[in-house]
């Protein structure tokens, strides 16, 4: 369902207050950089306001974000803190007029691509990746969404680079660039690959960082590794359910009670209940079984009785 962006009231009369139908070229919000103009190709007030408020939660990535060659618009990206790190991060693009700084309403991102170049062996491989980068809930506003789930950072062992290409408007453009990743803190560690026969999937946390103590949703992607490793690889067909059991190693592997284990929903996600009762390190032991209910991974027993399969959080 779509979702719909009301603005306050308050901003609106301050939106329409500034940009009257007799004003051609007018600031409509100070401190934004943004000029509204009657320019079919990009948001009315409402909607570039929008966006820009959305957009204040995320910083801009520059080695994704590039200008046109003629210099008329510019594509951003834009992640959580403007870096990337090992394990899931979301991505979003927009599209602005650079004369204007308004954002236009005609994107689209298409083939992105990450790969790795493990430099002792000279080979390439991709990580796991959404589908598509597109419109998403606020399908109101002129962003495009998809994420990438890294499954090592940058290192002495290899260096990522990322490629994409971009349409705004009538102009097309190619990005290719080197990217950091970061390790994650100690303490945390979002995306594990298991086996299935000859295949290798990978599962990824999406939102450990929104944790508190107490009852939270736990979501998670599960991708298939592609043939052609330098190929992205997109979420799995195949429907698995996981098994959680949360224990606190550093006080004694107590565990929590009101778990649930995480389904794959319509959206391709897989869902479940967390509840972790205090603050400190989490160890997430997950047991996947097949649709049959058949274990594929996961739930043999280390020496402390859980599984070996685990993600490590730390709230």
């Amino acid at each position: 369902m779509r979702k719909i962006y009301y603005l306050p009231i308050t901003v609106l009369f301050a939106v329409f207050t500034s940009c009257s139908s007799n004003d051609d070229d007018v600031n409509f919000l100070d401190g934004t950089g943004i000029t509204i103009t009657d320019d079919v190709e990009c948001c009315s007030a409402e909607e570039a306001y929008a966006t820009y408020t959305f957009l204040q939660k995320y910083k801009e990535v520059p080695e994704l974000s590039k200008i046109t060659d003629d210099g008329k618009y510019k594509v951003t990206a834009y992640t959580t803190s403007g870096t990337l790190h090992k394990g899931y991060n979301d991505i979003f693009f927009v599209g602005t007029k650079v004369a204007t700084g308004n954002y236009v309403k005609s994107i689209s991102i298409r083939n992105f691509l990450p790969l790795m170049h493990m430099k002792a062996s000279d080979m390439y491989h991709s990580t796991p990746t959404s589908s598509n980068i597109n419109v998403f809930d606020y399908s109101i506003l002129p962003v495009q969404k998809g994420w990438v789930s890294f499954v090592m950072n940058t290192s002495s062992a290899g260096d990522w680079n990322i490629s994409y290409d971009a349409s705004i408007v009538s102009n097309e453009l190619s990005v290719s660039s080197k990217v950091n990743v970061d390790k994650l803190l100690d303490g945390q560690d979002w995306i594990k690959s298991f086996k299935v026969g000859d295949n290798t999937y990978h599962i990824s946390l999406i939102n450990p960082d929104e944790w508190s103590t107490g009852t939270n949703s736990i979501l998670a992607y599960i991708t298939k590794k592609s043939a052609n490793i330098k190929e992205p690889w997109t979420i799995a067909d195949e429907v698995y359910t996981v098994e959680i059991v949360p224990t606190m190693p550093d006080m004694g592997n107590h565990s929590s009670p009101g778990n649930e284990s995480l389904v794959k929903q319509n959206d391709k996600k897989y869902k479940g209940t967390i509840n972790l009762t205090m603050t400190g390190l989490w160890r997430i032991h997950l047991t996947i079984k097949d649709s049959d209910g058949n274990v594929v991974a996961g739930g043999d027993n280390l020496s402390d009785g859980y599984s070996s399969l685990y993600f490590d959080v730390t709230i």
